[in-house]
């Protein structure tokens, strides 16, 4: 009838574009809540001092903000980093968190950085909040990108390096490799933390090589 017209196009227009507005407001959860650090080389200050916390986001929309409104890692000064954690973990080896822990490193040359070091930390950020590392993710910390004047630096940073979870460590680094697509000419090196903070040199051992 006449009288039921004003209702069947309210359910077929203006009510359907209500249900697609609100569909555009649904954030999508990440499994963990991440924290984005700065670390300016600034060198009248403390290591701990040039060390910000910039903001949380705990969204895949969130993410998107951000990194879209934040410099990228090829443009940041030689000497600074950005680091990307867990909630709750501080991006420095003598974290709780992290003191049992190691890091896999791949390094990048400075011609690199301008066609392959945004991609590479992209994707690294990507694979750590989608929990692409899946059963292992729970050993994955955060991740850290250090520009440098000769070469740039991605570490990947993991939570135990215990020889008894060798098969853990060696899986999430297959894993980078693989969504990096390096071939196998291009590897990337495992090293303990206690390692690095007690090298003779610039080099520390590697303990695992992929």
């Amino acid at each position: 009838m006449a009288g039921n017209k004003p209702d069947e196009e309210n359910e077929n227009g203006p009510r359907n574009a209500v249900v697609e507005d609100i569909d555009l407001q649904i954030k999508h959860p990440l499994h963990n809540t991440w924290v984005l650090w700065y670390y300016d080389n600034d060198r009248r200050k403390t290591w701990i001092e040039n060390l910000k916390e910039i903001t949380s986001f705990s969204t895949v929309e969130d993410f998107w903000s951000l990194y879209n409104h934040i410099k990228a890692a090829s443009e940041l000064k030689p000497g600074c980093d950005y680091c990307l954690f867990k909630k709750g973990i501080r991006p420095m080896w003598e974290d709780d968190a992290n003191k049992l822990g190691g890091r896999w490193l791949i390094s990048l040359e400075k011609r690199q950085r301008e066609t392959d070091l945004d991609n590479c930390w992209l994707e690294i950020m990507l694979c750590m909040i989608g929990e692409s590392f899946e059963d292992n993710a729970d050993e994955v910390n955060g991740a850290t990108v250090n520009v440098r004047p000769k070469m740039d630096k991605i570490g990947l940073w993991t939570a135990d390096a215990d020889k008894s979870k060798a098969d853990v460590t060696m899986a999430i680094g297959r894993k980078i490799k693989d969504r990096l697509s390096l071939s196998n000419r291009q590897q990337i090196h495992f090293q303990l933390h206690k390692d690095t903070q007690t090298k003779s040199g610039s080099v520390a051992k590697n303990t695992f090589t992929i």
